[in-house]
Parts: structure tokens; sequence; C-alpha cells
């Protein structure tokens, strides 16, 4: 005879395998469009249609993920913001690049996570839900065709921003755009940006038009969102921590992957630093890594983002 101790283990191991089947067959694969308005712009001015793309990581058989986000051309961004992990496998390029062509034309801005540069590793899936992934030093490991990725962004008329600024006019309102490296591994340089946007900003002395600036990220640390909130961000875009990937039930992330608190792992937030505030928008992102395909009350996303006219203010 099986005890009650022995049927309540049994149940939960099926509860356990029906939820993994769940996350691996369905949830992954469930896409979603968030939609979101932040009030960055100066009053008066027009909409700005954002959308915000994340942590593809394609792989050659991710077909679902390259139809699905062909059709997100149906939203008509004024531009696209991509905050990396685009790739997640070697040969992923190819995919990558038949999902992204129909966006030919469209601005873009982007910078890059580690799996852009380097192939994910091996591991336990599930590791990450007990405790972040430790930041990476170590930049070894298989190649990911990094080149092909920055030519496929040129092809797209996109501008790499990887500490980097670029300034863009778009529907009358005058866009500066600041991108900071992947800090899960080491590569935002801080320091540099306020050169980088003293050089900008001086070449653009004698301008009628005053400057929203909109800070982009892979992954969002406490360090890289107080460095652009210093240099003005009214909003910053970033990826990186799945919105936690496998979530308790209502969406309740157990990690970012990094030290932004778990309250914030996906959404809309305010981050206040030094008696300032941003807009914090965190992509839950669409794929995930090819050593851990399950998605647990945490479906993939693409966010369009609306700016609008601050006719109010914020505090």
């Amino acid at each position: 005879m099986v005890s009650k101790s022995g049927l309540a283990l049994a149940g939960l191991g099926a509860l356990a395998l029906g939820a993994a089947a769940w996350g691996s067959l369905v949830e992954r694969e469930n896409f979603r469009v968030r939609r979101e308005t932040l009030p960055v712009l100066d009053p008066g001015s027009e909409p700005i249609r954002v959308l915000h793309l994340s942590d593809i990581h394609m792989a050659p058989w991710h077909s679902p993920a390259v139809a699905w986000i062909r059709e997100l051309t149906d939203l008509q961004p004024d531009i696209v913001v991509g905050t990396g992990d685009f790739l997640g496998h070697p040969e992923g390029l190819g995919a990558l690049a038949e999902a992204l062509i129909p966006f030919a034309g469209i601005p873009g801005v982007v910078t890059h996570g580690s799996n852009d540069r380097v192939a994910p590793r091996l591991k336990n899936p599930f590791s990450y839900v007990v405790a972040p992934s430790a930041p990476h030093g170590d930049h070894s490991g298989e190649a990911m065709d990094f080149a092909g990725l920055q030519a496929l962004y040129e092809r797209l008329g996109w501008v790499d921003i990887d500490n980097g600024v670029t300034h863009m006019e778009i529907r009358g309102s005058s866009l500066e755009w600041v991108g900071v490296g992947d800090a899960h591994y080491g590569l935002d340089s801080l320091s540099s940006l306020p050169g980088l946007l003293d050089e900008a900003r001086e070449a653009r002395e004698g301008s009628s038009t005053s400057l929203t600036t909109l800070g982009v990220t892979h992954a969002p640390y406490q360090r890289v969102l107080n460095a652009l909130q210093n240099q003005g961000a009214e909003a910053i875009f970033a990826g990186h921590t799945h919105g936690g990937q496998v979530c308790l039930p209502g969406g309740k992330a157990l990690t970012t992957n990094c030290d932004l608190p778990t309250s914030m792992a996906s959404g809309v937030h305010v981050w206040t630093h030094a008696t300032k505030a941003s807009y914090l928008e965190v992509s839950a992102g669409i794929g995930t890594s090819i050593y851990a395909p399950i998605r647990l009350f945490c479906p993939p996303e693409a966010v369009l983002v609306t700016l609008v006219a601050d006719d109010i203010g914020y505090a």
C-alpha cells in the first residue's frame, strides 16, 4: 500500500512535470505584445511609437518566433529599440535576419548581450532561479557571428550604441539615445558616457529644439541605471532579466539575474536615484537560452511603448 506521503510526493512530481511541459511546449511560444505609454516628450509633441525587442535568443529552429516577429511590423513603429541577446545559437543569424528584414528602413538603436558574442553554455536550466548567475569577466566560449550581426544591423539601418550615443529627429522631436554595453560581462564603459554626451551635445550647439534623452542597456544593473539617470535619461530601456522566466503564479519573479529588485523584473517602473526619477522599461524578452527552453507564468513579449508629451510632468 502506498502511504499518504508517497501519494503526495507523486502528486507533486506529476504537477512539476505538467508545469515543465506547459512551460516548454506552450507558454514559451505564447507570444504577446505589451503596450505602455511614457510621458517624456516636450509639451505639444506628436506621439512616437517605439517597438522594444529584447532577448530573442534566436536559433535555427525557432520558426514560430521568426513568423511572429515579422508580423510586428503591423504595429507601425517609428523606431525599434533592441536591448541585446538577439542571437542564441552559433547558426542563428540566418533565422534572425529572416525575422528582422521586414523592419529595414525603420530607424533602430541596439545594444548587445553576451550571447550576441559568445554561445550559451550547457548548465542546469533552473540554477539561476536559486541564485543569479555570477557576473562574468571570462568571454571565452564558442564565438557567435558578431560581425555578421553588426552587418545585419547596418543593412537594416540601425545604429549600434553599445557604449555610444546617437541623435535622431522623429516626428518633430529631437531624441538623444545613449547606450551601455553588457554590464553582466563587465562591458559597461560608464566612465566614457559623459565625454561622449558632451561631444554629441556640443555638435548640436545653436539648435533651437530641446533634447529628450533615452537610455538603452542590456543588463539593468543599478550602477548602469544610476549612470544613465545622471546623464539625464528620462526613460531607460532594458532586457536581460527574461522577466524572471520561471515565475510564481501572477508572474512574481524569483530572480532578475542581476541586482535589480525582483519587483522590477519586467514592465514599467520609476527608477529613483540622487533625488532624480526616470522611467524604467524592462522587457521580459522573446526567447530563452537553448539550454533552458521553458517559461512559466512569464510569457514571451515584445513591447510597444508610445512616447507622448509630458504636459503635466512627473516627480
